[in-house]
């Protein structure tokens, strides 16, 4: 069996253990200085100035765009092709989502369809970096530079990615990263941070993730309870570390899948759009999705779906009358992820090659 991922600590396993014993021995676990050096390497890592942990990807966005002055009566323009936290990430904060559809190969948000959505109540933007690939960032820039926007990147799976050799994150105001467990850096447990150039933000997040306190016992104004926490800190940093390395190894066995379904008549096979492209997953659209999923696990190959329904359709949206994304609804009607992660061997990537060429195209 090919497992579509693996989730237990491999060759980091000794340094996560020490990680974990260090922070248990400290007695230390929340606020602590394992997340000051976590945030401090992240931030470095991003190419940002401030990076502050939060308990999740979803808090990240929604506490990013409360810093950045987002909230009741706004509405924020975003990607229909996510998983539904960003847009509920916007509702947290009073705004409303309005979604623009998304770039047919890219598959991120397009830029051209933003700038038709944009009305007097837009505030901001906020792009998904999709599957690892960032968006066109120059052109949503432009759009957003047109109209006086706000950006707010959702860098949740696009750990390390760049948009024409420049760090997603790095276009906006302040961007969102997620450690949920399937990251390209993930934690053993839930983690966020968001990231920014910006020191008046940086200080209003650092507040509003610790209940909106200035200083100990003291509530300046409503916040949240959400803080990375030192356990989870610790392992970040180790597992930080490795990144780059992890990186590379995605971009080769993607590499080495889109030389082996080149001319595959039963999938389209997405282009890279970008070398920034960091892989979180290996996307590729299927007519007969369904069917072609039976063939691979009968062929001992577990693949999964992001996503079956595009965010503009989901029933909690419902309320905020969203318009049609038809691209949208096209690609969630037949993308298919297979299986890629930095321990997979290059054989099991040629074994899925082989079995999605097996496939009987008629």
């Amino acid at each position: 069996m090919i497992p579509f991922l693996t989730l237990t600590p491999g060759p980091d396993r000794a340094a996560i253990d020490a990680a974990i014993a260090r922070v248990v021995d400290r007695g230390w676990f929340i606020l602590g200085p394992e997340l000051e050096r976590f945030e401090k390497a992240f931030a470095a890592s991003t190419g940002a100035s401030h990076a502050i942990g939060v308990g999740n990807g979803t808090d990240a966005l929604a506490i990013a765009l409360r810093a950045a002055g987002i909230g009741a009566g706004d509405e924020v323009i975003t990607s229909p092709l996510s998983a539904a936290y960003t847009a509920l990430a916007i509702m947290m904060v009073g705004a409303r989502p309005v979604f623009a559809d998304i770039d047919p190969l890219r598959l991120t948000i397009d830029p051209e369809a933003v700038a038709a959505a944009v009305t007097p109540r837009t505030a901001a933007i906020l792009p998904v970096h999709i599957y690892g690939q960032a968006a066109d960032m120059d052109a949503v820039t432009a759009v957003a530079a047109r109209h006086g926007l706000a950006i707010v990147e959702d860098c949740c799976q696009a750990h390390l990615a760049t948009c024409r050799n420049r760090p997603v994150g790095s276009f906006g105001l302040a961007a969102a990263y997620s450690f949920y467990p399937t990251k390209n850096l993930g934690a053993l447990g839930d983690g966020g941070a968001l990231t920014t150039n910006d020191d008046r933000v940086a200080e209003h997040a650092r507040r509003l993730r610790n209940g909106g306190q200035s200083e100990r016992y003291v509530h300046a104004e409503f916040g949240v309870n959400s803080r990375l926490d030192e356990v989870q800190a610790a392992i970040l940093l180790e597992r930080l570390h490795l990144l780059d390395q992890a990186t590379r190894q995605r971009r080769t066995l993607a590499a080495r899948y889109r030389r082996g379904l080149e001319g595959a008549g039963s999938i389209v096979v997405l282009p890279e759009r970008d070398a920034g492209h960091v892989y979180h997953l290996f996307p590729v659209l299927a007519e007969k999705r369904e069917a072609l999923q039976r063939h691979l696990k009968a062929s001992g190959i577990e693949t999964l779906v992001h996503y079956p329904v595009p965010v503009s359709r989901q029933p909690a949206l419902a309320s905020q009358r969203p318009d049609s994304c038809p691209i949208a609804d096209h690609v969630c009607d037949r993308v298919l992820s297979l299986p890629l992660y930095p321990t997979l061997e290059a054989t099991a990537v040629d074994r899925v090659v082989a079995a999605v060429r097996s496939f009987p195209l008629e």
